[in-house]
């Protein structure tokens, strides 16, 4: 049973290595702060960067700054994000969710 079990994840892992995901899910965290640090060198504000990959796919990269963006117009905005989230991840989630906070 041990035997069965080593194999079917030495077949799993070398699956996952080969796609990206092992590191997607390694270093993902480590990628999400470069999205931060990189937008803020851009903006001057530093927004809070999430992701989600699902069953091997990745998702989705959530982008919230704390306030409204001015500098630039939203298409651009939307443009600059869209890039470093890409550079920095190393490939491009299939939807990128751009935010605000709006505090009272």
């Amino acid at each position: 049973m041990n035997i069965r079990w080593a194999i079917t994840s030495v077949v799993l892992a070398s699956n996952l290595a080969g796609c990206g995901v092992a590191d997607l899910i390694s270093n993902g965290l480590a990628y999400s702060r470069a999205v931060e640090t990189d937008l803020e060198q851009v903006t001057s504000v530093r927004p809070e960067v999430g992701f989600n990959w699902h069953n091997g796919s990745f998702e989705s990269v959530t982008v919230t700054f704390p306030r409204v963006y001015t500098g630039k117009s939203l298409d651009e905005l939307a443009g600059t994000v869209r890039e470093v989230v890409a550079r920095d991840f190393k490939q491009a989630p299939d939807t990128i969710v751009l935010g605000f906070s709006l505090k009272r």
